[in-house]
């Protein structure tokens, strides 16, 4: 993640189904962890993106 970061990418999501996580990182601070959460939104990097992950879990 850290590689995708360094090359440019403001937003970047891990999602792990097993562990119903999903772990959010963006340059300059630190990953954040959030436990199965209902949707993804794309903050201000995609406005107004909604990923609905009831599917994932």
């Amino acid at each position: 993640m850290a590689e995708y970061i360094t090359n440019g990418v403001q937003l970047n999501c891990l999602i792990d189904r097993p562990h119903r996580t999903v772990t959010l990182y963006h340059p300059n601070l630190p990953p954040e962890l959030l436990q199965q959460p209902a949707t993804l939104a794309g903050e201000t990097v995609l406005p107004g993106f909604q990923l609905d992950l009831s599917f994932v879990w």
